[in-house]
């Protein structure tokens, strides 16, 4: 009966986050549309935090609680899982495409920021300082990208934010509708994160499972599902360079903003967080240059490589960490 009441609130916490997320994004980049922002600004900016806001709200919860591990194993995982389910799962649907501008810009910041988060946690432990200049770090590749968004013009973009957060629409909504959602969606996220930590932390002790454990697999996968959903839906249209381009964003936002304002309220610790983890997201950070870069797309052997990858951290974590 325990089990199922965990699972109850991991599936409450889930739901809350995702609905949080989609009323926040929506009611802000209205917000903003209608007192005369552009859609490509409001999709650079609004659009781009809120869609990280589930990571950041569990995260910061987490630590908040006093269970550094979990708020660190949810950024350490959900990269994991990013980078092998649910880019493994997107290329094995469609074969993926990858623009330049990806391969020369975003790829290599990605490698940068995953470096950078792992030499600051080598000694266990970032700080309230790091996690200021890793969230300045967001600021200014969020300032970057609008002023390179504006030098390009680039009109798929814009009209892929226009056909999503539509100006028009905007200004025939009420203000105070609006208002409600953002504040509807901030309740949703703040619920969801403790539901899924209320659900995540007791099925750990119930089986007896570390808790950063739980974090690196369950968790993360939680927080991903958004992204896979998303993925999805867009390799079976055939859109692969949107998945891969969401993919990288994804993995910049958690490593620089989750981390970043999650230790600028206070320092994260790390106990159960082993070196292992880290080298794991390393190696499938480094692993996506040769994926990514040597032909400019993503076949679906590769997408089942990556997919292995990703079975077997989740089978190593399991007879490292649970049935040791």
């Amino acid at each position: 009966m325990s089990l199922l009441i965990d699972l109850l609130w991991l599936a409450a916490g889930l739901v809350a986050l995702y609905f949080g997320a989609e009323w926040l994004v929506n009611g802000a980049a209205s917000l903003a549309m209608r007192y005369g922002i552009s859609p490509l600004v409001v999709g650079l900016t609004v659009v781009a935090f809120g869609t990280s806001a589930p990571e950041l709200f569990v995260s910061i919860g987490f630590n908040a609680r006093g269970l550094p591990d979990m708020a660190l194993g949810n950024v350490i995982g959900s990269n994991i899982c990013n980078i092998g389910l649910v880019l493994g799962v997107s290329a094995f649907i469609c074969v993926l495409q990858v623009k330049s501008a990806l391969l020369l810009r975003d790829l290599p910041i990605l490698l940068i920021s995953t470096v950078v988060f792992s030499a600051m946690l080598w000694n266990g432990v970032i700080g309230r300082g790091e996690g200021i200049a890793l969230f300045t770090g967001i600021l200014a590749y969020t300032i970057f990208q609008l002023v390179l968004a504006k030098k390009e013009k680039n009109p798929e973009v814009l009209a892929e934010f226009i056909e999503e957060y539509d100006p028009a629409a905007a200004n025939e909504k009420a203000v105070w509708k609006l208002v409600v959602a953002i504040l509807g969606g901030l309740v949703a996220l703040y619920f969801g994160a403790l539901w899924l930590e209320k659900g995540g932390v007791s099925l750990a002790r119930t089986f007896g499972v570390p808790e950063a454990v739980i974090s690196l697999t369950l968790i993360a996968f939680s927080t991903s599902v958004p992204e896979l959903a998303t993925s999805i839906v867009a390799s079976l249209k055939k859109e692969g360079d949107i998945i891969t381009g969401n993919i990288i964003g994804s993995c910049i936002f958690n490593l620089l903003c989750v981390i970043g304002a999650t230790a600028m309220l206070g320092p994260i610790a790390a106990v159960q967080i082993e070196i292992v983890d880290l080298y794991v997201m390393i190696a499938m950070t480094v692993l996506l240059i040769p994926v990514m870069g040597v032909k400019r797309r993503i076949s679906r052997w590769e997408g089942s490589m990556l997919l292995a990858c990703y079975a077997g951290y989740t089978i190593f974590l399991w007879f490292d960490r649970v049935a040791a």
